[in-house]
């Protein structure tokens, strides 16, 4: 019989780290909003335990898929995977992904609830629940289960749709109940720092992930493309981001947002340096906890 896991076990399963950069779209989504109506705070605490949800779900699955599939392996670089270690067993972690399905989906419910309660579009519910739905089926599919679409050089795609234009017009939508042109740039600008976040981690990977067979868009790249792919990430990113704010900010205090381009221009000279992969670990932290300020200062100057 497996050992119990320790509470201890489960929180580093949980990839805490991982929380700021998948709060990101929720808090730009929030920010972009023409009003705040009265429901607006529910509304974006239910999108923010989700999201949450959503995240352990995906890291969840990631630790279980990664083990069963032999993407983890002793030579990987990253944080120690609970499954591969032995910590948690994989029927644990098959266990903990359904509880934590379940929660996902329970919360996301509560969420389409409150946002379209009164509206009589049931397709509109509909396509929703779908997009729910989806978003668990996609936490769960990148390594997990047979044919996983991580290992296809498919999770850059996954990354800028679910943490760019779902996550940041899915959440606009709720609060707004409406569908307007400007949301998609701050949403094209998520997309691609998230995904510039999960380059990194597979240019970290890219031996590891080589000889196990995982083939991310990195590998099919090369680590020189891979870093040129990474510089125009972040600069449409900025780009996007930049025009927004010309075209559509609500206050002069939402330049502040523009900050951590600084932080961004240090990265990058460091990441075309860089020639070691275990290098590029760092530099993974400080691109996700860069895009989390970035949605911290434009929710928060949004408010004044």
């Amino acid at each position: 019989m497996a050992a119990k896991p320790s509470a201890s076990d489960w929180i580093s399963a949980m990839r805490l780290r991982t929380l700021p950069l998948s709060l990101s779209s929720i808090l730009v989504g929030g920010a972009i909003v023409s009003f705040k109506p009265g429901s607006f705070a529910l509304i974006l605490t239910l999108a923010i335990l989700t999201t949450i949800a959503l995240q352990v779900l995906s890291n969840f699955a990631n630790d279980y898929g990664d083990t069963q599939n032999g993407g983890d392996t002793d030579d990987r670089i990253g944080p120690q995977r609970a499954v591969q270690a032995g910590t948690i067993s994989p029927s644990q972690m098959k266990k903990a992904m359904l509880l934590t399905g379940v929660v996902a989906f329970g919360l996301g419910l509560a969420l389409i609830f409150f946002s379209l309660q009164g509206n009589d579009n049931w397709w509109l519910i509909a396509l929703f629940i779908a997009l729910g739905l989806g978003a668990i089926g996609a936490a769960i599919k990148y390594t997990a289960g047979k044919n996983p679409y991580g290992y296809r050089g498919l999770g850059d795609v996954f990354v800028f749709l679910f943490f760019g234009l779902i996550g940041v017009g899915g959440t606009y939508f709720l609060i707004q109940q409406d569908v307007t042109w400007e949301m998609i740039l701050p949403a094209i600008t998520i997309g691609a720092f998230a995904t510039a976040v999960l380059n990194l981690n597979n240019m970290r990977d890219i031996t590891s992930d080589a000889l196990t067979g995982k083939r991310t868009l990195v590998v099919m790249l090369g680590a020189a493309k891979a870093k040129r792919y990474h510089f125009a990430l972040v600069i449409i990113g900025w780009l996007s981001l930049s025009v927004f704010l010309v075209l559509f900010s609500k206050s002069p205090w939402m330049w502040l947002s523009m900050l951590p381009i600084l932080l961004h221009i240090k990265h990058l000279a460091k990441v075309a340096r860089t020639t070691e992969a275990s290098d590029f670990d760092p530099e993974l932290k400080v691109m996700a906890l860069s895009t989390f300020v970035v949605s911290l200062l434009l929710f928060g100057t949004s408010l004044i």
